[in-house]
């Protein structure tokens, strides 16, 4: 097997041969996002109403999957705030968070989100990633984000109560004062290392701290909510048995929606991650890897995974080179699952939750619609409407990203349905440009010179007709029609049909069908067909200099 096969079938097979300077680096970026990874790993978990341990567990199996069958080898995969929130809020009503009936839930939802991914991946179908643009994926993300916060703030906060006994019973009895002191102490102190040195392993710190003051003043035993035990050693096999038919059927969407989202997050890191080394990204590849490690995550018990975009920033930010560095990673992940979960007994929960906060703040960013307003008010209004309807749909949001995204078709397909079409004229600098928005003459007289900026298609091609149709009928001494065709780069049958009666427009008018500049694809279609038979009601043109000249000459002199 040729070398190239290989490494298209074994992706690792390409990473740089380990010298001692480049595992050197490798470990200290590893340990890095390492130290980040297992206390993110098991808050998360506790986002998406899972046992705390499977948060380790999606750190393990699923990050060297991808790792080993990537593209993007320094990417952070493992659980992240917007799939866990995705995950938690699909499941609501479906089972008791936590519970065995939950666990197959969501392995259900990483292994059927993994095989759509590895589907779309096997059949090159990355390109329908350009089908979410950015307002909606902003729209999403940023309520996204918010409603992940509102999710912490209890735990966060040490409230014991629900905010509606607390808004009719206002008393600082309601609120737990240790958790309260263990959580806002915890977000101040990441708040402050992010912002000190962004690449420190913080949470870590954070979180060793807590659980040795944690232990040292007995909240455990005062009942204090904390992670409690986690059973240790790898995880085991783990199949989720099958599920009813109406269980399945409702996790139709979410999938669909886990998946998107999933690899939208993928593909922000990856670009960053390519245009940092100047490689190309191969979207399939990582279709492929992280479909594979969702699969894996589910038959370890856990849940969908993604690349984190912190994590992956720290990652480059740290001096990660290939794989090696994730793979260090893993190694210390490993560890904690060996050995070290017991030493994650104390710490509590309000602590787990400002680790979240603090990852989730990042998206937050109020003043990107005001920039966006700046460019198109309609993408705005789409991004709009996708960030309220997210929010009111929760937990079922996934309806806000799939109304954004049927929003921007269609604003796509209007714009299709209705081309820019301008009659030319010629500007004193000797460009053709919009006759009447530079109040220029006609290119000549009893000549209407039309220029369409899209593809002559079934999208445009009804539009093109009837522009021609209204001009005519409101100049009817018009005899020459010009088709200035360079902007046209691709042309279907319906396309050719219209074409065809434009030809015949101009006949039965007695006048003549000129065609400047056309492609050679669009020229090899029509002549495929026989539109392009020149005749005394055809003429055709390889520059617009050359048909200016030729209109000017053919039209009658001005009296």
């Amino acid at each position: 097997m040729s070398a190239p096969l290989l490494h298209r079938w074994f992706p690792f097979l390409a990473w740089p041969r380990p010298t001692p300077a480049l595992l050197q680096g490798e470990f200290w970026a590893g340990m890095t996002v390492g130290l980040m990874l297992v206390p993110q790993g098991v808050a998360y978990a506790a986002l998406a109403g899972m046992p705390l341990v499977t948060g380790i567990y999606a750190s393990l199996v699923p990050a060297l999957v991808a790792v080993l069958w990537s593209s993007s080898t320094r990417l952070g995969v493992g659980p992240t705030a917007l799939t866990s929130l995705l995950i938690g809020a699909s499941l609501t009503g479906m089972a008791e968070p936590g519970s065995a009936h939950w666990v197959q839930l969501a392995a259900w939802m990483a292994l059927l989100s993994g095989l759509l991914q590895l589907l779309l991946g096997a059949l090159r179908f990355g390109w329908l990633l350009n089908l979410v643009t950015s307002p909606v994926l902003g729209g999403f993300t940023q309520a996204a984000a918010l409603l992940i916060l509102a999710s912490q703030l209890p735990a966060l906060l040490g409230l014991r109560t629900t905010w509606g006994a607390l808004a009719s019973d206002p008393s600082v009895h309601h609120f737990d004062l240790r958790a309260l002191a263990f959580g806002l102490g915890s977000l101040a102190l990441l708040v402050l290392a992010r912002r000190w040195r962004p690449s420190f392993p913080a949470a870590i710190v954070v979180i060793a701290l807590a659980a040795l003051a944690s232990w040292a003043m007995g909240y455990a035993d005062a009942d204090g909510a904390v992670v409690g035990h986690l059973p240790s050693g790898l995880p085991s096999p783990y199949w989720p048995g099958w599920l009813p038919w109406d269980e399945l059927g409702g996790l139709v969407m979410p999938v669909m929606v886990v998946t998107l989202v999933s690899f939208l997050e993928t593909a922000s890191s990856a670009k960053v991650e390519h245009s940092r080394g100047g490689t190309r990204w191969n979207e399939n590849q990582d279709l492929i890897a992280h479909g594979m490690a969702k699969m894996s995550a589910g038959l370890c018990g856990s849940f969908a995974t993604s690349a984190s975009f912190s994590r992956s920033a720290i990652n480059l930010y740290a001096g990660a080179k290939s794989g090696w560095a994730t793979l260090f990673a893993l190694l210390l992940v490993l560890a904690t699952l060996l050995w070290l979960t017991p030493a994650l007994y104390h710490v509590p929960q309000s602590v787990l939750a400002a680790v979240v906060v603090t990852a989730v703040t990042g998206l937050i960013k109020p003043m990107s619609m005001l920039r966006l307003w700046r460019i198109s008010r309609v993408e705005t209004a789409i991004g709009l409407v996708t960030f309220g309807l997210t929010l009111a749909t929760a937990p079922r949001m996934y309806w806000g990203v799939l109304v954004g995204l049927l929003m921007n078709l269609s604003h796509f397909l209007y714009q299709r349905l209705h081309p820019r079409i301008i009659e030319v004229g010629l500007h004193p600098d000797g460009s053709l440009r919009d006759r009447h928005l530079w109040q220029l003459a006609p290119l000549a007289p009893q000549v209407l010179a039309l220029r369409m900026d899209a593809e002559l298609d079934f999208a445009s091609a009804n539009a093109l007709e009837r522009r021609v149709a209204d001009e005519l009928a409101a100049r009817p001494d018009t005899r020459h029609l010009c088709l200035f065709a360079l902007p046209i780069n691709r042309i279907d049958v319906t396309g050719v049909e219209a074409f065809v009666r434009l030809h015949h427009l101009l006949q039965t008018h007695g006048g003549t069908l000129h065609v400047s500049g056309l492609k050679l694809p669009v020229q090899r279609t029509l002549e495929s067909a026989g539109a392009l038979a020149e005749g005394p009601h055809l003429a055709t043109y390889r520059t617009d200099a050359e048909a200016i000249a030729a209109l000017q000459k053919a039209a009658p002199a001005p009296a």
